[in-house]
């Protein structure tokens, strides 16, 4: 398996967490996006929608869209119960995610990370929107341990990813302690050092 991304992406960082929490093996392909590289004939020939992530699972299947790939990959293990309503339920969260919080987050971090604007420079609408997501998050956490049932999903991978670098787009997660203590499950779950901020 090849996973074409930007280790910089919260979007390609998704399907290396859950990669990697599931013991996959995979070889890494480094795409800057700033050099267009997913506009080349050669990559758009092998992913006509010209986005990271992707990934060539080497015998002529190829995935693009980073919730359908963990959807995928998380199949048949404890990331993504049998249980359909539970399924549906995850669904539910992929879909806000794309919808209502990478957006407005992940968009924002994007101007400052990739773009290098100012904190000054930051949408105002973009910034409501993004902390009204983070509020919703932080509102719901306050009373369960992980978005979906009793154990981490990829409803948690999916939010995780541009969740715990909020703070690089200007995004406050002090005041939110549900959401921070979440954070912090998710990365001891995973394996990951803390997000610096």
């Amino acid at each position: 398996m090849k996973i074409y991304g930007d280790l910089g992406s919260g979007n390609c960082l998704k399907v290396k967490y859950t990669a990697d929490h599931l013991g996959l093996p995979y070889t890494w392909v480094y795409i800057d996006i700033m050099k267009s590289e997913t506009r080349t004939p050669e990559f758009l020939a092998s992913f006509p929608l010209g986005r990271i992530p992707a990934v060539d699972f080497g015998d002529g299947r190829r995935l693009a869209e980073s919730n359908a790939i963990i959807r995928y990959l998380a199949r048949g293990s404890a990331l993504l119960p049998e249980d359909a309503f539970t399924q549906a339920k995850i669904d539910e969260w992929l879909f806000w995610e794309q919808y209502s919080h990478e957006p407005y987050v992940a968009t924002t971090r994007y101007h400052i990370v990739y773009l290098k604007r100012s904190l000054d420079e930051r949408e105002p609408w973009r910034i409501a929107r993004g902390d009204a997501a983070l509020n919703l998050m932080d509102s719901v956490l306050a009373g369960r341990q992980w978005l979906v049932g009793e154990a981490m999903s990829i409803a948690d991978i999916a939010l995780l990813a541009y969740t715990r670098l909020a703070h690089e787009g200007g995004f406050d997660l002090a005041s939110r302690v549900a959401l921070r203590a979440w954070i912090a499950r998710c990365e001891h779950a995973l394996r990951l050092g803390p997000a610096q901020g």
